[in-house]
């Protein structure tokens, strides 16, 4: 730390904000609105209302923290604010607003997740250090340039993440209509229509379609271990990530919920949630067992490939099971939509070849796409690293540091902060 920063508590930085008879839940919120809803989710702004004494009465700009998903916003307009976990916070006049949002940044990363739990009682305890003024708005000058460069690395990243999306649906269309086995038709048959090809829905080729429940419902608790328990969250990339489970069950409940007790070869559906998460199932996932979100899908024909009925789901099915999704915030579909999804079955054989089709053109995908990722993962990195050179007093130069201690308003962390003391002292006495 500078010589001329100061260390301080972050609850001595801010006034809480009360959000008292303003607090909007979810389901309140609606889709345009005169006034936006500030939260805890990953969007800026949650939602509308139109009722102008749920808006907040705070100095602008404020930070909003999300207790439990640990976000934070910046918010330089009038809002009123989500219900759940919505901390307002107003920066005091010797700290700059987004210099206390790049600082709250970074007291975040250094928190563990505590899931659901609160986190702004770890937040308010930390202690971190404050610099001048001037150097306050050099230092945000500074991220923000930096950051500026890195947003657009980051934003062609995505832009590349997008078009391999849509490669790889184009890729399953395709498939799916045919068109990487008409050659292979031609020479089997000496016809390249597809007149073999069968139409049916999914329930006629499976012997089951169902879901799970939640175990707390009825009685049993999740444990640290036993059993796992699935959820949409531990399915990525169409693969199960054992390593997120943090929920399993015991041996009572699995066998009270015999019904979603999960076997080889059975694909999971998400039919809440984030709609059409598909995952096959393989034994190093089991036992296990699942709830209401996975739908399962068990049973296929000995004419059905489980990996064709796999990729199948996550190309015209999913989007087709996306378009009837019902429900608000959480969307969600029924087992009957499911049941009801017209699929198309070529002979045997020529899954076997759509299949290695779509694997060689997916495979180059998937490499580019592991790329993607490892470099966003990097840009996230680097921009944590730039944070922290920032409040350890290494992002400015020599240079620029001298230019703020010409402003006329520099002075030592230390003698601004017993500067305003001594001014709010004088008004208790007055």
């Amino acid at each position: 730390m500078r010589e001329d920063w100061m260390e301080i508590d972050y609850k001595e930085v801010v006034n809480k904000v009360s959000t008292n008879n303003k607090k909007l839940k979810q389901k309140e919120y609606l889709q345009k609105g005169a006034y936006p809803v500030i939260d805890q989710g990953q969007e800026l702004i949650g939602g509308y209302t139109d009722d102008e004494t749920r808006l907040l009465d705070c100095a602008l700009p404020a930070i909003v923290f999300g207790d439990h998903t640990k976000i934070v916003k910046l918010i330089n307009f009038k809002f009123a604010p989500g219900a759940d976990g919505t901390k307002v916070l107003e920066p005091k006049k010797f700290v700059l607003p987004k210099y206390l949002s790049y600082l709250t940044q970074i007291l975040v990363f250094k928190i563990k997740d505590k899931g659901y739990a609160r986190h702004y009682q770890h937040i308010e305890k930390q202690s971190f250090p404050i610099a001048p003024l001037p150097e306050q708005r050099a230092i945000v000058s500074k991220i923000e340039q930096v950051f500026s460069e890195l947003d657009n690395g980051i934003a062609n990243l995505k832009a590349a993440k997008d078009k391999l999306e849509i490669y790889r649906q184009a890729v399953l269309k395709k498939a799916f209509e045919g068109d990487f086995t008409t050659e292979y038709r031609l020479r089997k048959t000496g016809r390249s229509d597809k007149s073999k090809w069968e139409s049916d829905n999914l329930k006629n080729r499976t012997t089951q379609i169902t879901k799970g429940s939640t175990p707390t419902t009825y009685g049993f608790k999740y444990l640290d271990d036993g059993i796992n328990f699935i959820k949409v969250e531990n399915i990525t990339n169409g693969k199960v990530d054992l390593n997120s489970i943090t929920q399993f069950i015991g041996l009572d409940a699995h066998e009270f919920q015999k019904r979603s007790q999960l076997a080889v070869n059975d694909i999971l559906f998400s039919i809440a949630g984030t709609i059409g998460e598909t995952v096959i199932l393989k034994k190093e996932h089991l036992p296990a067992n699942t709830n209401q979100a996975l739908a399962i899908i068990r049973g296929f024909e000995e004419s059905l490939l489980p990996d064709y009925l796999l990729y199948l789901l996550r190309s015209f099915v999913a989007l087709t099971v996306k378009s009837k999704a019902r429900g608000g915030a959480m969307n969600n579909v029924s087992l009957g939509d499911l049941k009801k999804l017209e699929i198309l079955i070529p002979p045997k054989d020529e899954q076997t070849v759509i299949l290695s089709e779509i694997e060689s053109r997916l495979s180059v995908c998937d490499n580019i796409l592991a790329n993607i990722e490892e470099g966003l993962e990097k840009s996230e990195a680097l921009r944590q690293s730039i944070l922290k050179q920032a409040f350890e007093g290494k992002l400015l130069s020599e240079e620029e540091l001298e230019a703020c201690r010409k402003e006329p308003d520099w002075e030592p962390a230390e003698k601004l902060l017993a500067r305003i003391k001594n001014t709010k002292k004088e008004s208790t006495e007055a």
